[in-house]
């Protein structure tokens, strides 16, 4: 067992980006949030303040040099700072105004200038206008002794504010605030994808799965085809015009791995299955029979998945003259009777047609062995696809069944603790188990063209026995732990 928990290998960098773009809806959703909480606390918390502002030029009496005045206001820009916010101005204010105004009042000299610049800031633009204009009006009377030596010209009358003159730190810091909001939801999906403990690629299942990976199976898009396209559903069978010559192969040497496997324990009844639904194991059943029968063999396929059957929706068949498989348990028609010879696959099919309400109560291990005792007398091979290990208990009657049980694992999908508990009961009921075959991978990013995706490890080396496949961790049944 490799004592490493996490590799940085077994992140998929396509697989972490498209999980970005299937929940990019998460991440615009979360800046949304953002966007509406800082608009919300602004109107809540923010108090709009007006400022309305003069500017003055001080001039020394009785001097004509600019140096002077400008060393004078300097000198006096606290001076007057003080004159304006002093309460004998206030108290003139309130006079001339007839009412008390708050406000704020500043009086900061331009650089290099002999200007001020006088800003008066209210809670309403009536009122900074009228304080500041009060201001102008009777500083003199407060303060003349103070500036006996200057004079105080106004050049750039006040106004009455139109805007606010203030803005919030939520408004001021929105878009900021929405970029690191999504950003942070970003985040949270790729270490979730990274916590995930699931199979991403296939350096991930050689060292997490126990058991060995018996094929590589490309994702194949569906619909690319001009014949798919106007049937959509169509399965990707091997001997179907619509599937890539790259799909065609990892199905046919996946075959002729699980076949030599097969083939070296003298097994004939293979039990194909995956842990979740929607991974894929009905069409790799049908193409590991189809393969069987391009070598001529003899191969019984049985959808032994009674209760979601899927291989008459796989070979388009609707079988409204024949029998289902559910009757052949039930006793009611000879397996002999139901079982149909394909001749364009060339494989002999015993199929369930319709969903059966309670398997469990046709579904008896005794009715089974005796039917496997007969297929095995009849048939090189026989491929049961059956339902997920996780979904209902009748894969482990199956499993008691059948000589050899090959689970389907798709990308992504099925955590691998639960996987690896699928393989310890099968091992628990003495059953041998063929390993791996991993569905629906996609091609890393990362990896040139030119090296497709198929050369993972030493999973599919020229040297390899046609058997062998990518061990996971040295192939024992081993305990373990949470994912860290």
């Amino acid at each position: 067992m490799n004592g490493e928990r996490f590799s940085l290998a077994e992140i998929s960098v396509r697989g972490l980006c498209m999980d970005l773009f299937r929940n990019a809806w998460m991440i615009l959703l979360a800046a949304a949030a953002v966007w509406l909480a800082a608009t919300g606390w602004h109107n809540l918390t923010y108090q709009p303040e007006y400022t309305s502002s003069a500017t003055l030029v001080v001039t020394v009496k009785g001097s004509s040099s600019t140096y002077s005045s400008l060393s004078l206001t300097t000198q006096m820009a606290d001076v007057f700072g003080q004159v304006f916010q002093s309460d004998a101005l206030a108290e003139k204010i309130a006079e001339e105004t007839g009412e008390e105004i708050a406000g704020k009042i500043s009086c900061t000299p331009i650089q290099e200038t002999n200007l001020l610049v006088l800003s008066v800031t209210c809670r309403h633009p009536r009122d900074a206008y009228l304080f500041i204009n009060a201001a102008l009006e009777h500083y003199g009377e407060v303060a003349g002794d103070v500036f006996s030596n200057a004079s105080l010209r106004t050049v750039q009358e006040p106004e009455v504010p139109s805007a606010p003159s203030n803005t919030s730190a939520a408004m001021r810091y929105r878009y900021p605030l929405m970029a690191a909001g999504a950003a942070g939801m970003a985040a949270l999906i790729c270490l979730l994808y990274v916590m995930r403990f699931t199979v991403k690629n296939p350096l991930c299942a050689q060292r997490q799965l126990d058991g060995k990976v018996r094929g590589v199976i490309p994702f194949e898009q569906k619909g690319t085809a001009l014949r798919q396209k106007k049937n959509p559903k169509e399965a990707l069978l091997l001997d179907s015009p619509v599937v890539s010559m790259g799909f065609a192969e990892a199905g046919r040497r996946t075959a002729a791995r699980v076949e030599y496997h097969m083939r070296r324990h003298r097994q004939k009844m293979l039990l194909v299955s995956s842990i979740a639904e929607n991974e894929g194991k009905s069409t790799v059943a049908a193409n590991l029979a189809l393969a069987l029968a391009e070598k001529h063999k003899k191969v019984l396929l049985v959808d032994g998945d009674l209760r979601r059957p899927a291989q008459h929706k796989v070979f388009e068949e609707k079988g409204k003259e024949r029998f289902s498989f559910s009757q052949v348990l039930k006793g009611e028609a000879d397996w002999k009777d139901a079982a149909f010879y394909n001749k364009r696959s060339d494989i002999w099919e015993l199929f369930q047609f319709r969903a059966v309400r309670e398997p469990a109560r046709i579904l008896r291990e005794e009715k089974l062995e005796g039917l496997a005792e007969e297929w095995k007398r009849e048939m090189d091979y026989i491929i049961i696809d059956c339902s997920p290990v996780a979904v209902s208990a009748d894969a482990e009657v199956w499993v008691s069944v059948a000589d050899s049980v090959l689970l389907v694992v798709r990308e992504d999908w099925a955590d691998v603790r639960v996987i690896n508990d699928a393989v310890d009961m099968i091992s628990q009921n003495g059953t041998d188990f063929t390993g791996f075959v991993l569905n629906a991978f996609h091609r890393e990013w990362s990896r040139p063209a030119g090296r497709q995706e198929y050369s993972y490890g030493r999973a599919y080396r020229s040297q390899d026995m046609p058997g062998e496949g990518l061990t996971g961790r040295s192939g024992e049944h081993t305990a373990r732990g949470e994912r860290g």
